[in-house]
């Protein structure tokens, strides 16, 4: 994937490419180490860290992969209603669940911070690593999903259809 074909500015393109390597990257790094894990069990061994560190690695890949839908426009809508709306009504319509999302993510933020700053004297039982750094995964993604829904919005705002910001 080309950085430069990617849709909306310089910016918004550098941290959706960054968000698709790093997710690539994990989920590739959770399927060796399941692979191996699974292999090692025909030896009746077991790699206990590796069932840790891929749970760690799948609640970043689910918070980051949510903000990677949320910059495609992936996350399921129920449209029943919106699509009867005329084009004006609908550009309403979208701009106030934009802006009732961003309270949302605000929210998450906010309480996920919390919810970190409360774990770092907490450690993964295998790895030893603080529990803040898994949970640390929801106040980062629910702050990139924040930044892709802030710039949906201002295009919203700006009048550019749906379909030129998401395409097909």
């Amino acid at each position: 994937m080309d950085i430069a074909t990617l849709p909306g500015p310089a910016p918004i393109r550098f941290l959706d490419y960054l968000l698709n390597v790093i997710l690539i990257v994990a989920g590739s790094i959770m399927v060796v180490l399941v692979f191996t894990n699974v292999v090692t069990h025909i030896f009746n061994k077991d790699i206990a860290w590796t069932t840790e560190l891929c749970e760690f690695l799948m609640v970043w890949v689910s918070f980051l992969g949510g903000a990677a839908a949320a910059r495609r426009g992936a996350h399921m809508t129920i449209t029943e209603f919106l699509d009867k709306l005329e084009e004006k009504g609908r550009y309403k319509a979208d701009a106030v669940i934009q802006i009732i999302c961003l309270i949302v993510l605000g929210l998450l933020m906010w309480f996920g911070m919390v919810i970190v700053n409360a774990n770092w004297g907490n450690h993964l039982t295998v790895l030893g690593w603080p529990m803040a750094c898994q949970y640390l995964a929801l106040p980062v993604g629910a702050f990139v999903s924040f930044i892709f829904v802030s710039y949906d919005f201002r295009q919203i705002i700006q009048g550019v259809p749906r379909l030129e910001r998401y395409g097909e």
